[in-house]
């Protein structure tokens, strides 16, 4: 059996009872950064075995993963944060696993997106997750320029050192909007701004970009 879990995205304590229970009960666990994910197993006193699973050796060790499930092993798939496949290491996993009738089961908890959502105060009956802008800065004002008219709220991820780069884009191609920007959430220092761009901006450049960020918007 394969299982997806679920880990926090910040606060050990945000992760539940059958996450535990499965990684307590398989035979590997497949971790984005196995350094990382033994913080959590030695919160909880797991011992497994470890082995990682990231993006650039995503495809190379998902076939030998299948292998070891063709034997009979259970395997956690687990990202750093999150659920794994949602801008994390899985998804190809996940296809591999299907493909080849592999028993799956996803163990649900915490997603950074949707924990932003909740705190936006934005409409959360219709919205669209788009994860990780373009890095290069052309395609990232394309990206935005095609969502200039998306109904519903549009949910970013974005990194400490491309936040300025991607709310100076925003604030030109989308005119100023108020946008809602997540930070460190579940964290000590979490923190939810809402406000123009241009004052984003200027905040930013005051205080540095420390963190994991979640951008919110909504046109209507």
């Amino acid at each position: 059996m394969l299982y997806i879990v679920s880990t926090p995205i910040g606060n050990l304590k945000d992760i539940t009872l059958r996450a535990l229970e499965t990684l307590k009960s398989v035979d590997l666990i497949a971790a984005e950064d196995t350094r990382h994910t033994k913080i959590l197993l030695d919160a909880y006193e797991i011992q497994k075995p470890l082995t990682s699973f990231f993006e650039h050796n995503e495809k190379a060790k998902a076939a030998y993963l299948l292998n070891l499930l063709k034997e009979g092993k259970n395997i956690a798939v687990v990202s750093d944060a999150g659920t794994p496949g949602i801008s994390d290491p899985g998804f190809v996993m996940i296809r591999l696993a299907l493909e080849n009738n592999i028993p799956m089961t996803v163990v649900p908890g915490v997603s950074a997106a949707i924990c932003a959502l909740t705190a936006s105060g934005l409409p959360s009956h219709c919205f669209i997750f788009e994860g990780f802008l373009p890095v290069k800065s052309g395609a990232r004002r394309n990206k935005l320029e095609s969502l200039k008219n998306q109904e519903g709220t549009i949910i970013f991820y974005e990194s400490p050192h491309r936040l300025l780069k991607t709310l100076h884009d925003i604030n030109e191609i989308w005119d100023d909007p108020v946008i809602v920007v997540a930070r460190e959430l579940t964290k000590k220092f979490e923190e939810i701004l809402k406000d123009k761009t241009s004052h984003l901006i200027a905040h930013f450049n005051s205080h540095s970009p420390k963190g994991e960020f979640v951008l919110l918007s909504n046109h209507n």
